[in-house]
Order: C-alpha cells, then structure tokens, then sequence
C-alpha cells in the first residue's frame, strides 16, 4: 500500500447530515459567515480566533449562569484569560436535556458482563457520590483522586467532582505505587477512591497493598473509599480512614445534584505527563476549556452524533479516558472495556463492538498493527453493519494499517488517525467528517489550532517535515502546572525553543490539501548525513517485515564524531535473528527510508520499553547507551516494563562505535 492512496469518499448523505456541515450551515444563517470547504473553515478559525470560540459557545449553547464580558483578553501565549465572567459546570453541561430512560453508558470488563446504564442511573450515582464527598468536607478546589478502573462507577465519581467544584484526577491501578504517589503526592488529595483489585489477561491483582502504601506516602488524605471490584469483601482493619463504597453512599441515595457555578478558568482535572526523565508534570485543564475543546473534537471532528454509541480502548490514566468521557456532553452514549484487548485473544474488542452496536471504535495505532500481525479478520466473524468509524492514535498509522482495517474490518467505514496529547487533552490533528480518506494520513489541522510546520529558523513549511507547533491560544491549553514556581517548568516545556509559540516536540508535515503526518518526537528523530527521518517511518519499515513484532531504534553520536546507530527488534515466537532476517530488515529500510538509515546493528530484544501510556523510551534508552545510569537518564516508575532496561544498562557496558 502507497502512501497518499485515496481508500474511500464520504457519502452525499454523510456529509449533509454530519454535525460539521450543520455547523457550517448554522455559521452562515447566524453570523454571515461563509466557507465553501474545510480548509477555509479552519483558516478563518485560526485567524478569527475570538469569533470562532464565540461561535461555538453559541452553536452549542453552552449553560452559564453569567455572561463572559470578552472572549479573550490578549493572544498572548501563555497567561491569557478565556470567557472573563462565565460560569458554568461541565457536569451540568452533562446533564441538561438529556432523556433519562436513555442508555448513558454500555460497560463490560473481565470481570463484569456487559451492562446499560441509562441517564438516570447515572445521574444518581452522580448525585449520591457528590453529596458523600461533601459530608466528608470536600468543596470547591480539594483534590479527590482515583485508583479505579475504566468503570461507570469511576465515570459517576468524575462527574461528581465536576459538579461540585473539586478537582479531579486518576490512574489506572496497574499503575505502580510509586507511580502513583509521584502524581497524587504533588496535588494533596484528600479523598482517594480506590478498587481493591482489578483483572487483566485473565489473571487477578490485588491492589490493597498499593493502597496502604499510597496513604502512608500522602498525608493530606483525610478519607479512602474501597470499591469492591475484584472480590466481594474488602473490610480491612489495616486500612485507616476507609470506607466501603456501599458504606460510603448509604447514607445519601436519592440526594440532589447541585451543580457550583465555576469561573471558566476553574480546575477540571490534572492530567499527568509520561514522566520518563523526572517527576511527571502536573498539568491542569479548565472547566471551560474542556467542554468547548471536547464539544469540538466529539461533535464537530468525529462528528459524534446525539444517542452514539462512542467507543475509545483506553484506561483512566491517559487523556484519551477524560476525551471518551466527553462523549456525555454531546448526549452519546459512551462505551467502557476494562481489561486486556488481547485476552483471550485479538478478537475481545470486535466482538464487543458487535455486542454494543458500536458506532464509532477508538483504538491505537499499535492495536490495529497486532490484528493485522495476527491475521485477524474481524469482517469474517462480526456483524459491524452499525460501525461508522474507526479512531486511531497514540503513533503513526501506517499505509499497511489503513490497507488492513479497509480490507479486514469493513470497506465502508471512515478511518481517521488523530494527533495531539494530554498537553492539551484533546488532538492538533484529527479527522473530518467531509474529508476522503487516504492511506498513512491524517485528514487536517484540528478547528481553532494553528498548526503549522516551523523550521529552525520560525519560518513555516509546507510540504517538508518540520516542528509541530501552534501559533494562537487554544481554551484547552493548560491554564497552569501543579506546583510550578514562576511557571518556569509550563515555559519550559512549550515556549523554551520559540517565543510565544507553542512548540509540542513533534515532527510534522503539512501538505498543500491540509492533510498531515507525524514522523514522531523531534528529540528523538533520527539525522543521518543531513536526512532528517521521524522514527515512525522507520518502524513501519522494520516491523512490516515478517517475523519482526516490535522494534526501537537510536542514534548515538560520540564525541570523536563517529554515530553509531543501533536497531533492537522483538521477534515473532520461533523467528531467529540471523543473516538472512537482517538483510530483509536493511533491504527494507533501505527501500522504504533511505540507505542512510540503514542501522550499523541489529539486536535482538525481548521487549522494547515502554512508558505507562505505552510510548517507546527512545530518548532515555539514547541516553543510557551513551553511558547516563538508568536511574538519572528515565524515571523508573514510569516505566511500564522496568526490566526491559536492563539489558540496555549492560548493552551500554560493551558496546562498541562502528
């Protein structure tokens, strides 16, 4: 499959009926604005910034107990102010006008079978949860974190937080304990909602142990409240200050919700950066920001309609949970899945999507690429006549990725790939209702980010790789980091290499039509004789290759000026890493890259490591090659297979320039 081959066209009808073209439609009837395709809709809302926003405000009649006085005070990037005056609530914003008997949320995990929960159970599990939380003196600004799963449950208590003003955040309780106290320990929770276990691949982890150590490590907790999830019992008398759940909302079923009316500038939630070279940044995200990026990007970009059923593979501790939840604003039902996507094989989601009538399936690029490794067919075994459209994000996805799910998954189905990140908790670049699909791209620059490619010296690009950054403020920018003195570490991470322009650390190209492609991080991009070339690139190469799983690759420079640039890849089980495999790998990256990046070896690896949101650890692996000890050169706690860097800390011991 060619790069840029066109795969499929939006029908007539799909696009008259999309929420992108009612938008449009709307732009002209109310405010004379007109465009005649997306490109000059995105131009004008990138430059027009102000009437842009507004628009949406409007268009999505967002509920504000005040009136904003302006829209937006300066353009200044950072330190301006949004909607000066609003206020509003994201979980009202939720719930109003919603039917109550409809299906809110269709869950099922390997331990639970699938379940509805309608509007109304939601919004009294809502109700019940906020009224506990504010006996337990929980108010406006108090942090209340989770240690929960991707359950409605963990939904309802988001939702609860929202609408009383305290700020929310989570992880998922694969994650680590002391992954978990190096996120939490810096927002001084006080109340933390916990489950005492989960299941995963079949097998059951008990989390209780965890749980102990995570409230010894923060002080500041004054209550936990213990779901039983994996058993049916969790009294532990060695667990101070905590409650059952059942315990913990006994006492106020039937409660009202009342929704605090917050300046559009208030704390949502924190959101946590992958943390692979210090303590993770504590990034927080605005009420207002959030509900006018989330309306955008569901309703408008995957034009998510009201009564979908919205589905995105994700746990609670990656954005793509907080984006899912966001379906609710739009009135779609969202779909939860608690537990492996590979267990008992590649098949569990597909099937899901067959039991749910999934309209809308959000997966990974590295999901997408494992079904078509393993053969799997889902056409052949699914009724998928509601799927609509199919997400992918997380990495690039490839030609031979689009290739497989048109020729395996369905013909008639839009596919859009998505970029953006928990920065901004939302996508740059994304997906167009009124767009063709073509193979390897991403459709177009995200509605209110100005996107473009720099070069080294601010100039824009088109049609060459070059800096992802954005130009003009988005709502959904951090409003701040936790705990950052002077906002030297906000400053650092995104205006540090341009003033006043967000730089994301991405490489990008944008093409004269507005599609684009990620070539992956610009720290970690591969410079060989002048030839920039995106990691991403050369793993499509390398892991196309039968026999090959999984791959990383780094360029090391010595101080004498010679590189050395090493290829480490997983094997497929029964493969052997000899003559023969390599030269197919090097005739490969040779063919589809260039000859220059050609590896000067090729090792073989049993796992390539990863961060917690399943990142490859390219920086801090160049970085341990080069001789940094494995404790300065990565934040181990953030590492999902910490084990996998021995190897690389002996590789380092004994490996050779060539």
């Amino acid at each position: 499959m060619q790069e840029g081959t066109f795969l499929w066209q939006p029908s007539q009808t799909s696009r008259e009926t999309s929420q992108l073209t009612r938008y449009m439609k709307w732009l002209e009837k109310e405010k004379g604005v007109t465009h005649d395709n997306y490109e000059e809709l995105w131009n004008w809302s990138v430059t027009d910034i102000e009437h842009f926003w507004e628009s949406l405000w409007e268009f999505f009649d967002i509920k504000s107990s005040t009136s904003y006085t302006e829209v937006l005070d300066k353009r200044e990037m950072p330190g301006n102010t949004w909607f000066e005056g609003a206020a509003l609530n994201y979980a009202e914003q939720v719930f109003r006008d919603v039917t109550p008997s409809d299906t809110a949320i269709v869950s099922k995990s390997e331990l639970r079978p699938l379940a509805s929960m309608s509007w109304q159970e939601l919004y009294e599990l809502t109700s019940s949860i906020a009224s506990a939380l504010k006996a337990e003196g929980v108010t406006r600004g108090d942090r209340v974190v989770a240690y929960m799963p991707n359950i409605p449950e963990t939904v309802a208590a988001f939702l609860a937080c929202a609408s009383i003003g305290a700020i929310w955040s989570s992880c998922s309780p694969d994650f680590g304990s002391p992954t978990v106290i190096d996120r939490f320990q810096q927002i001084e929770p006080k109340v933390l909602l916990a489950v005492d276990g989960y299941r995963y691949g079949g097998k059951n982890y008990h989390r209780i142990d965890a749980v102990k150590e995570i409230q010894k490590a923060i002080p500041s907790l004054k209550q936990t409240v213990i779901l039983s999830y994996l058993s049916t019992n969790v009294e532990d008398a060695s667990l101070k200050h905590a409650v059952s759940w059942q315990k913990f909302l006994n006492k106020h079923k039937g409660a009202a919700l009342n929704y605090e009316a917050l300046p559009f500038q208030h704390p949502l939630w924190v959101l946590y950066s992958s943390g692979t070279t210090g303590l993770p940044k504590a990034i927080v995200h605005s009420q207002g920001g959030i509900v006018l990026e989330h309306l955008k990007q569901v309703a408008l970009q995957m034009d998510i309609q009201k009564g979908d059923r919205f589905f995105w593979f994700t746990t609670t501790g990656w954005m793509m949970w907080n984006l899912l939840v966001g379906g609710l604003l739009n009135q779609a039902a969202i779909l939860l899945y608690d537990g492996s996507p590979a267990y008992p094989n590649l098949d569990v989601l597909w099937k899901f999507a067959e039991e749910t009538e999934m309209n809308v399936f959000g997966t990974s690029a590295s999901y997408l690429l494992s079904c078509k490794k393993r053969d799997v067919s889902p056409k052949d075994r699914f009724s998928l006549e509601k799927l609509r459209s199919i997400g992918s994000t997380g990495s690039p996805l490839p030609p031979e990725g689009f290739q497989w799910v048109y020729e395996n998954v369905k013909s008639d189905v839009w596919l859009f790939s998505t970029s953006g990140g928990t920065d901004i908790c939302s996508s740059f670049v994304t997906g167009s209702p009124l767009h063709p699909v073509h193979a390897g791209m991403i459709q177009c620059r995200s509605l209110g980010a100005k996107v473009e490619a720099f070069d080294e010296k601010s100039r824009p690009l088109t049609g060459e790789v070059g800096e992802l950054i954005v130009g003009e403020p988005l709502p959904s920018m951090p409003i701040y980091f936790w705990n950052d003195p002077g906002n030297k570490r906000y400053l650092d991470s995104y205006f540090s290499t341009y003033s006043g322009v967000w730089r994301h650390g991405d490489w990008i190209k944008i093409n004269r039509d507005g599609s684009c492609q990620i070539y992956g991080r610009s720290d970690s991009t591969i410079n060989r004789g002048g030839i920039r070339m995106g990691t991403s690139e050369i793993y499509s190469a390398v892991e196309d290759v039968e026999g090959i799983r999984d791959s990383i690759i780094v360029d090391i420079s010595h101080p004498d000026g010679q590189d050395f640039m090493p290829l480490f890849v997983v094997l497929e089980e029964g493969r052997v890493l000899d003559t023969s495999l390599k030269k197919k790998v090097n005739d490969q990256i040779k063919s589809f890259c260039s000859p220059r990046h050609v590896p000067n070896a090729i090792y073989e690896i049993n796992e390539v490591p990863r961060t917690l949101n399943g990142k490859k650890l390219e920086v801090p692996l160049k970085k341990i090659l080069m001789g940094t000890p494995v404790e300065k050169a990565v934040n181990i706690d953030s590492v999902t297979n910490k084990k996998a860097l021995d190897y690389f800390a002996a590789l380092a011991e004994n490996i050779t320039m060539k």
